[in-house]
């Protein structure tokens, strides 16, 4: 028996009673995810991503464990939530423009003191100053540093287009314009290198591609290594006691902790390790996040119909957004229809062996996402379910 045909009799068997679709996360698997990441990072705490987890029960268990320290969030409704709910370190790694939110941080200490939001450009500023509604408490800012590589004086370029600070000379002044203001500190810089830590290195069958992209990562590392460091350092100079620089993804710790500037990991993906973190030559993880649909038909020789199925994840649309089926191995889609809305056919040999009401094994694509399309998450331990926790959709938050 394979490792995956030994977890999934260990899956059959712990959900057994239970009715599909579901999903589930095992234990043995994140937690050991959560010591590889804490290994990478090399001493230095690994902020969790919420958006990769989007369960507060499984954000405090990775909290719990010695070499994560706060959250990296996602909106600042996510943030003010999670802040009332006893996490008390909440980077909002994204500008908002939800002025509600800014006028409940503005005017209660323990949020001020809990939540640091992000700017990269001074109209932020002017919008929450706008939306402090008489709240008087000093803001927490970080500020972002664009990491993208660009080439040919800029006509390329490689990377998110995220903050428009993309030199040290412009952070500095940002940090600057923020110092001038009643009512902000600046307590941090964020560099989040995405072309790093969340593009694949090793494409199973894509050689040549895989090359280009080790190539161009390496060159990435050693041109923003340089560029952060001294970002970091023309910052200091405006602002000393600077508390933090964020930096890296599940793809790029151990590189990104090497950096002398660098006083904390970013991660979150890495503790449920979905489909897109496989091509990686930097790590290897366990899936630790999987969903079950149920079968409901048979068509024919060599093909079953399960239920629902088409859980696409964001970005780019490809076939690499898809769930892909998991277990029994060998399953795949018809070409013709992929993940359907409400039912998704499979094709394989495996088809052959499973009657109605089997299971089929998932991985989505992107980590949280999955949590959006389940109100639970059962917990396994070995081959039971130890525990039954709510995931943000469940307990009534959808933030985005």
């Amino acid at each position: 028996m394979t490792a995956r045909s030994a977890d999934r009799a260990r899956y059959d068997r712990a959900a057994a009673q239970l009715d599909a679709p579901l999903a589930l996360v095992d234990l043995d698997a994140f937690d050991a995810n959560a010591d590889d990441l804490v290994r990478r990072a090399g001493g230095k705490p690994v902020r969790i991503a919420s958006k990769s987890v989007r369960c507060r029960a499984l954000l405090e268990r990775a909290l719990a464990r010695e070499g994560f320290a706060g959250i990296m969030s996602f909106t600042l409704a996510e943030s003010l939530w999670l802040a009332r709910s006893g996490f008390d370190d909440v980077l909002l790694a994204y500008p908002s423009a939800d002025r509600a939110g800014y006028a409940e941080l503005a005017a209660d200490p323990g949020l001020a003191a809990a939540v640091t939001v992000l700017v990269d450009d001074p109209a932020q500023l002017d919008l929450i100053d706008a939306a402090r509604a008489g709240g008087g408490e000093v803001v927490r800012v970080c500020l972002e540093l664009d990491t993208s590589l660009k080439l040919f004086g800029g006509r390329v370029r490689v990377g998110a287009r995220r903050s428009p600070l993309h030199s040290p000379a412009q952070i500095a002044d940002l940090a600057r314009a923020v110092t001038r203001r009643p009512g902000f500190r600046v307590v941090g810089i964020m560099a989040y290198e995405g072309h790093v830590a969340g593009v694949g290195d090793a494409v199973a069958g894509r050689p040549l591609r895989s090359r280009a992209v080790r190539l161009m990562q390496a060159a990435a590392r050693r041109e923003l290594a340089g560029r952060r460091a001294a970002a970091v350092r023309a910052v200091r100079e405006v602002v000393p006691d600077l508390e933090f620089v964020n930096g890296g993804g599940t793809g790029s710790v151990q590189h990104t902790a090497a950096e002398d500037a660098v006083t904390e990991i970013a991660a979150g993906s890495g503790l449920f390790v979905p489909r897109l973190f496989d091509n990686y030559t930097s790590f290897s993880g366990r899936p630790s996040a999987l969903f079950a649909l149920p079968v409901v038909r048979r068509p024919g020789v060599g093909v079953v119909t399960v239920l629902g199925g088409g859980y696409p994840a964001s970005g780019a649309p490809g076939a690499d957004r898809l769930p892909v089926p998991y277990l029994p191995e060998g399953l795949r889609y018809d070409a013709q229809e992929g993940a359907g809305e409400v039912q998704t056919p499979l094709l394989g040999p495996p088809a052959d062996d499973l009657l109605i009401g089997d299971k089929v094994w998932f991985r989505h694509a992107k980590a949280g996402e999955l949590c959006e399309r389940f109100d639970a998450l059962h917990l396994v331990e070995g081959d039971s379910v130890t525990g039954t926790v709510p995931t943000y959709r469940g307990e009534g938050r959808a933030f985005l």
